[in-house]
């Protein structure tokens, strides 16, 4: 039976797509069309081995374990996540933009930085340490830095705290990444490379053998899961996956995966933490 034919029809057809617009604009995915509401944009860094690192179209290392088990408590698989990189020049604006919905990227929680986002976490406590190379005995801590030739990356401030507080006759070089660094250190360039202690052990990592962390940290980074200014509902729920996480033993297995090959443990004064809507304790430094 034919219900509908010639101006009717066309009416009706009309009508179908004035009602999948409208179900667009409000977010319903009834139109053929991937609905960004399934979809939750986090961003990570790119370049760095063991925690952020983009690997032939795929994303691994530390955080991006953190993230997937973040995500899937909130009720998202991997397929709906949509990785974005995080310089760390632009975490800030990224979240106030709104171009992604969290930021785990090393990412220290400090004052300053409270004060135009909000942190969910601690979900790691790193501590800045030096990498050297596998043969090298001769440097077991910042004051043996003195005559010796220090890498960081352009930028950072951590080659200048060792200048300042321990090795004042230590020769400074900087490079564009952290990797770069690192090869610097195993063509004999340099002597060290100083940052975090998570980030040189996923360096090391990746050196097949050939560098490793000192394993004496100085100083203690706060790492949180940055979110938009007063959420403080995502907070909650992101405090919440993370302390799960490390209940469970997820958090100690990602840490092994990704330092796999040093004797990288992390500082147990510190870790792991408790999750506690981004409140540094006192002895927490503002870096």
């Amino acid at each position: 039976m034919k219900l509908f034919g010639g101006p009717a029809k066309r009416i009706w057809r009309k009508a179908v797509a004035l009602i999948c617009a409208a179900a667009c604009v409000v977010g319903v995915s009834a139109c053929g069309s991937d609905d960004a509401s399934d979809k939750i944009k986090i961003g990570i860094k790119f370049d760095q081995p063991g925690l952020g690192f983009k690997k032939s179209g795929t994303y691994v290392g530390f955080d991006v374990d953190v993230a997937k088990y973040i995500a899937k408590k909130l009720g998202y698989s991997e397929d709906q996540i949509e990785w974005k990189e995080a310089p760390s020049k632009q975490r800030e604006a990224m979240l106030q933009n709104g171009d992604v919905d969290m930021i785990i990227a090393t990412y220290s929680i400090t004052d300053s930085r409270k004060e135009v986002v909000s942190f969910a976490g601690p979900y790691f406590v790193a501590g800045q340490d030096l990498l050297v190379r596998a043969d090298d005995d001769s440097i077991s801590g910042p004051e043996d830095l003195n005559g010796k030739r220090l890498c960081s990356a352009t930028g950072s401030t951590s080659a200048t705290v060792v200048k300042e507080k321990f090795a004042n006759e230590v020769q400074l070089m900087e490079q564009p990444s952290y990797a770069e660094c690192a090869t610097a250190l195993l063509s004999g360039i340099v002597d060290a490379v100083t940052t975090d202690d998570i980030i040189l052990a996923g360096l090391a990592s990746a050196s097949g053998g050939r560098l490793r962390v000192v394993g004496d940290p100085f100083t203690q980074e706060y790492y949180g899961v940055g979110v938009k200014k007063d959420d403080t509902e995502l907070v909650a729920k992101i405090d919440a996956a993370i302390n799960e996480m490390i209940e469970d033993g997820s958090w100690e297995q990602a840490i092994k995966d990704n330092t796999a090959g040093t004797d990288y443990t992390p500082n147990a004064k510190y870790n792991p933490p408790t999750a506690n809507q981004g409140i540094i304790p006192d002895d927490g430094e503002d870096s």
